[in-house]
């Protein structure tokens, strides 16, 4: 690797898109701004409809400010906002994320070091309590052969403690979009995020992309950062589930070989519904309703989504990254919690 003196920092985005995020750009802004070497920091706004401009404009004048013109999520936001913006590299980063001193150097010398890697992510831990891996990204990005996402330091819902099982720097299948940093030559290469997915998972759909295309995403384990987590929705809103369910079966359709796509979408669906009927159980009706409009949204969604596979060269999922086994069975039936505990994953 390059030594850190000399990096191109000034070659550098760090691009916040924000949504009603006041209270968020005032308690993390300057952690960001200070970290941020001779990088450009930047906030795009999803036409907020609380005092976020105004806040930005009294109080950091010096921030380059981005005003959309409504709200087209976190994939369109950032597909609107990232065209304006000349850079070598984005640092797609949260709102609610705050960054210490040196956070950014481990990456820019991971990404200076070899043009093959497109993006890579840093551990995510989380804001109220900082020895913890958190949600959105944890140490890295896996995913199982029935498309379901996973992480070092996350399997489904339980978290792991950062005791320095994971400060090495691997590949993995995905980066998280609460702080991706991804060559801007390849995020427009590849077209972006996906603005059908509005939010959610569209971060793993632009890496498996750029895998299938021979590219690789790392994880580095020198470099944290502290998220919130669940600033626009918390993990137990059904607009999430919606979004979860039916942005895992966009996802498999765009991006399977044609020999197993119709197998794995039938089964994920088969599963689909057993998680509905789990959500009936527990009294979850509106968690139930979502999963249903998902599911109606997808069909619904058929004839964008052959275009959008059309336009993928290349159809992969053999990658060493992906679990051959059944994630929810291997968590819920077999209560292995850990990303260690996963027998059989040839990076544990």
């Amino acid at each position: 690797m390059k030594p850190t003196s000399g990096l191109p920092y000034d070659e550098v985005a760090i691009v916040i898109l924000n949504y009603n995020g006041r209270r968020f750009l005032e308690e993390f802004l300057d952690s960001v701004i200070q970290s941020s070497c001779d990088a450009k920091v930047i906030v795009a706004d999803n036409a907020s409809t609380d005092d976020s401009i105004p806040f930005l404009k009294e109080n950091y004048p010096k921030v380059r400010l981005i005003e959309l013109s409504e709200n087209f999520g976190f994939t369109g936001g950032y597909n609107k906002a990232l065209e304006q913006i000349d850079a070598k590299y984005y640092v797609l980063l949260n709102s609610d994320i705050q960054c210490p001193e040196n956070w950014l150097t481990p990456l820019l010398t991971l990404m200076e070091s070899d043009s093959q890697i497109a993006a890579c992510q840093p551990k995510i831990k989380l804001f109220s309590d900082q020895e913890s891996f958190e949600h959105a990204g944890a140490a890295g990005g896996f995913m199982d052969y029935m498309g379901y996402p996973f992480c070092r330091g996350r399997i489904m819902h339980a978290l792991e403690y950062d005791d320095g099982q994971y400060d090495d720097t691997v590949e993995v299948f995905w980066a998280t979009g609460a702080c991706l940093f991804i060559r801007a030559e390849l995020y427009h290469k590849m077209g972006g995020l996906d603005e059908k997915f509005f939010a959610h998972m569209e971060e793993i759909d632009l890496c498996w992309r750029l895998k299938s295309e021979g590219y690789k995403i790392k994880a580095v384990g020198t470099s944290e950062v502290y998220h919130v987590g669940g600033g626009t929705l918390s993990r137990e809103n059904p607009k999430k589930t919606y979004l979860n369910f039916r942005n895992g079966l966009f996802l498999l359709f765009k991006n399977l070989p044609s020999s197993k796509l119709l197998l794995v979408l039938f089964l994920r669906m088969v599963l689909d519904g057993v998680a509905g009927v789990r959500f009936l159980l527990k009294g979850e009706v509106n968690n139930l309703w979502a999963v249903l409009k998902a599911h109606r949204d997808f069909y619904l969604s058929i004839g964008y989504l052959v275009k959008a596979r059309r336009k993928i060269k290349n159809h992969k999922i053999n990658f060493p990254e992906v679990y051959k086994k059944l994630i929810v069975k291997e968590f819920f039936l077999k209560k292995r919690t850990k990303f260690t505990d996963l027998n059989g994953f040839s990076n544990n």
